[in-house]
């Protein structure tokens, strides 16, 4: 973990990110954006070079990939073209080191969580069901709707407010800086794994503490 000193008290329940955090996809990541860079011709992209640029709002992002900006209809097509990519990697995705047997650590503590990702909800329900961890949870949302900033903010203020969870017992253990943004925006705390789709040196700018992996998120919120 960073230096960065991190305050446990009265945290209680976890709201766990998906992509990159509980599931380990950075390959069926990369796969697909380089699919919309050789659609639209630019030369692919190393997983380092990536964990450098991606960020929230997605279209800047991809726009300052590319170098240009999208016409319109461009950014649909690339979300289509990202999309049926990435589908075609997801078989090769394993869960993260560690989990489901962190998810049991934390229950077993007698904290609760639930999750909530940013990828759309009908994709996202399907596949935490097929792979057994659904009972974890006492939500599982993913994108349901648009946001004017295309953050996980909004989300997480409407994910706890189904479950009637008061943020301040929350950690938001994520992947990216946009899940640092929104548990700060919420009124929650966060914790930030390097194991997924941002460098650690762009977590660590955040504030948020910065582990390793979901297991040592766990480890940590529990140590003494």
């Amino acid at each position: 973990m960073t230096e960065t000193t991190f305050d446990r008290t009265g945290i209680t329940h976890i709201v766990w990110d998906w992509n990159g955090t509980l599931l380990d996809d950075n390959h069926a990541n990369l796969a697909a954006v380089n699919a919309v860079c050789a659609r639209f011709g630019r030369e692919p992209v190393e997983m380092d070079y990536w964990r450098s640029v991606f960020r929230r709002p997605l279209i800047p992002c991809y726009e300052d990939l590319l170098g240009r900006p999208f016409a319109d209809g461009e950014w649909e097509h690339a979300e289509r073209l990202y999309d049926s990519s990435y589908l075609e990697h997801l078989h090769t995705c394993e869960l993260s080191e560690g989990v489901p047997d962190v998810l049991h650590r934390w229950s077993g503590g007698g904290g609760t969580q639930s999750l909530l990702s940013m990828a759309s909800h009908e994709h996202l329900v399907p596949l935490v069901t097929e792979r057994g961890l659904t009972s974890h949870f006492t939500r599982v949302d993913g994108r349901r709707f648009a946001t004017e900033h295309d953050s996980k903010a909004e989300h997480l203020v409407r994910h706890l407010d189904h479950q009637g969870i008061d943020p301040a017992g929350v950690v938001l253990i994520g992947d990216i800086d946009d899940d640092a943004r929104a548990a700060r925006e919420a009124g929650a705390r966060s914790v930030l794994v390097a194991s997924g789709l941002m460098a650690r040196e762009r977590l660590e700018a955040t504030g948020s503490p910065v582990v390793d992996s979901p297991v040592a998120a766990v480890a940590a919120l529990l140590a003494a």
